[in-house]
């Protein structure tokens, strides 16, 4: 199958269907809920459809970069050149990849939605603007605008876990904004110095990324802004000690913005630490890997202890997201084609995985209004299709093969214990103790005697059971047909600086 070249108009069109819903949206009476959750809805579905033919329509044994768009927007200003700033846009395998899962989670966040009765004009503005910032950013291949959309993907959190949240929603989402703005300090500063040393005038990623090769980024440079690139990005991405937001964001959030949040804002982290990092400063990467290694250890295990020892719903699956995150900084560290390719399926089915705990958790909370373990019993009785969509979610959470987790999973194993065999060890232990709290939430949720209190619970509505097998769908393509995703993602791991 070919495609022809003006397939930048795909991405393009992508990046613009949010944004013109939020200004629709914008204009419509906020009293028409009807109309704004049927725009809401057609957005959806266009994202998923647009964001499927971009993951399809990357060819394996293509370029790297493929459906390529630049628009210049500043050039010959001061000390930028030609090239200065530009509306530059592509894909290579893994942005291809979180395209398709930033539709998927994109489209079932809106399923979910359906039912949000408050402000729901303003509730959309907000979720289609942040779903821009994510395309943005995957999409960018220039600096300026990497760190642009990065930003409009994160500020819409604060107003809808404030406004839409539940429990400590003003708690967290000022601790989540503090913590992400603060790293991305770190980023700002880390830019303008990769911008001032290069001194080539322009804010070009792929020539930003071979001064890094070329040695005009020199070597001390690079070890000393690496961390400024990793420790920003690392942040959004849960990276251990700078964690501490994520499960407090993640149980004051509604239900679709958990989704979105772990599911697709979290990669924007990691994903951050391939393009800022690995591939614009090589020579640090190389330094630093060992470090990252020991922290995404440390996350793995912690987050896997601390979901084991909480009683709320929405904590058990923070702390697991922080472990799971910490599989992916893993992968990042071993700097070996396989230990990458196996942090860019972690991204997706980590993504795909935990937006379908949250619907479902979000689905449980709207009609028992807790989420306290110990508050349920036997609802299996009650509420069949939800137990077996989360035993699903749970088990691929494990790594049972035939699920995405044992896919990306095994990648990132084999990758670790290459290079890393001790952290390989600990990484093992992880994921038993992944086990040990999913198979602890069944045995006191969902199975024994049914609790009286929940006679009356109902299974999932028509709209989530359309989002729950939508990422159902995804968690199994992915755990049955590997090479649909490896093969994309191969040549651009390949070809990453450093990697072996």
């Amino acid at each position: 199958m070919t495609f022809d070249e003006g397939q930048g108009y795909v991405l393009l069109s992508t990046l613009a269907v949010p944004l013109v819903a939020a200004l629709v949206l914008l204009l419509l009476p906020g009293g028409f809920k009807g109309g704004i959750r049927w725009v809401s809805l057609i957005t959806g579905a266009i994202l998923l459809g647009t964001s499927t033919y971009i993951f399809v329509a990357y060819q394996a044994d293509g370029d790297i970069f493929q459906m390529e768009l630049r628009w210049a927007w500043i050039e010959n200003v001061s000390f930028l050149g030609e090239n200065g700033v530009s509306l530059y846009l592509g894909v290579d395998g893994i942005s291809s990849l979180m395209a398709l899962l930033t539709g998927i989670v994109a489209f079932a966040g809106t399923l979910v939605s359906w039912k949000v009765d408050y402000r729901p004009k303003d509730f959309f503005i907000l979720y289609w603007v942040l779903i821009a910032g994510v395309y943005g950013t995957f999409f960018s291949l220039d600096l300026f605008f990497f760190f642009f959309f990065y930003e409009l993907a994160v500020v819409p959190l604060y107003l809808l876990i404030g406004v839409w949240g539940s429990t400590r929603k003003e708690y967290g989402a000022m601790k989540l904004t503090m913590m992400l703005v603060g790293g991305s300090v770190l980023m700002w500063i880390g830019i303008f110095a990769v911008v001032a040393e290069a001194d080539l005038g322009t804010f070009s990623l792929p020539e930003l990324w071979q001064a890094g090769e070329d040695g005009v980024l020199g070597e001390n440079f690079q070890k000393i802004f690496f961390p400024f690139f990793v420790v920003g990005c690392g942040v959004l991405a849960a990276l251990w000690p700078f964690h501490t937001w994520s499960p407090d964001g993640h149980m004051s959030a509604p239900t679709a913005v958990s989704m979105v949040h772990a599911g697709v804002l979290m990669k924007l982290g990691s994903f951050g630490i391939i393009r800022l990092g690995i591939q614009m400063m090589p020579e640090g990467a190389e330094f630093w890997m060992p470090a990252l290694m020991v922290l995404g250890t440390i996350g793995a295990v912690y987050g896997a202890v601390g979901a084991l020892t909480q009683r709320d719903f929405k904590l058990v699956s923070g702390y697991s997201s922080v472990s799971h995150m910490g599989y992916v900084l893993m992968g990042l560290a071993t700097l070996s084609a396989i230990g990458l390719t196996g942090a860019s399926l972690q991204m997706f089915s980590h993504g795909v995985m935990t937006a379908l705990v949250f619907l479902l958790i979000g689905a449980l909370y709207d009609q028992a209004h807790t989420r306290d373990l110990k508050d349920f019993g036997g609802i299996a009785k009650v509420m069949p299709l939800w137990v077996i969509a989360y035993v699903i979610a749970g088990l691929a959470n494990v790594g049972l093969p035939g699920l995405s987790g044992f896919t990306a999973e095994f990648h990132i194993f084999v990758g670790t214990f290459q290079t890393y065999p001790v952290f390989g060890g600990l990484g093992i232990l992880a994921a038993a103790l992944a086990a040990g709290y999913m198979l602890r939430m069944f045995s006191i949720v969902f199975f024994g005697p049914l609790n009286p209190r929940w006679q009356e619970l109902r299974d999932v509505n028509p709209m989530e059971a359309i989002a729950g097998l939508l990422l159902v769908g995804s968690i199994v393509v992915m755990g049955v047909w590997w090479s649909l995703f490896t093969d994309r993602l191969a040549e651009t791991v390949l070809n990453l600086p450093g990697v072996s």
